[in-house]
């Protein structure tokens, strides 16, 4: 099978999860700038997951770009990511709503960290299935922002235990990394 039905399904997903997180911002209770201030958690949670949501979809994209058939393995996988992603407007509101508290911002972090597993073997089951002359193997290179991303959720999710807004600069780190543009796939397929 080709990709086009998994990329429009995952495209699908991923816009409900976005639409399901801007549901949650309420409307503030006032009319002057104040009354948004109770609001600020939760729409810099928003914000980060928008762009978590949007750094997966855009990856997905290229990946599945450099992918010519799709196996029954890579089906799962990909269910696999999207199970983890659709934690994400959970772990958002969780963490906004309670402002930050430790055990939150902890949780924020275990499905960052799982969906960082579940690309990894989407992404090594694509390859596998393309063999040695894989072009996603050639674009991926060492993957050095996907091995160390889960590295700094693992180190993360305790240190929120402790110092929660340390593991939140921990969670947008990583984040500003993928938002480095990344043009190894862009180059290998001449976009």
């Amino acid at each position: 099978m080709d990709t086009g039905r998994l990329e429009a399904f995952s495209d699908g997903v991923l816009a409900i999860l976005i639409t399901i997180m801007v549901l949650e911002l309420k409307v503030p209770h006032g009319t002057d700038v104040a009354a948004l201030r109770p609001l600020l958690p939760v729409v810099i949670s928003y914000i980060l997951s928008f762009i978590y949501l949007g750094i997966y979809w855009n990856n997905h994209h290229h990946m599945l770009h450099v992918t010519e058939r799709v196996t029954g393995g890579m089906l799962w996988a990909n269910l696999h990511l999207l199970f983890w992603l659709s934690l994400v407007p959970f772990v958002t509101a969780w963490m906004g709503e309670n402002e930050f508290a430790p055990v939150p911002t902890a949780a924020y972090g275990v499905p960052l960290l799982m969906a960082a597993i579940a690309y990894y073997i989407l992404q090594q089951l694509i390859i596998a299935s393309q063999g040695p002359a894989s072009p996603l193997r050639s674009a991926v290179g060492g993957d050095w922002k996907g091995k160390l991303s889960p590295v700094l959720y693992v180190v993360a999710i305790p240190t929120a235990l402790e110092w929660p807004g340390v593991a939140w600069l921990i969670y947008a780190g990583v984040a500003a990394i993928w938002l480095v543009p990344d043009r190894r796939i862009e180059k290998m397929i001449g976009a």
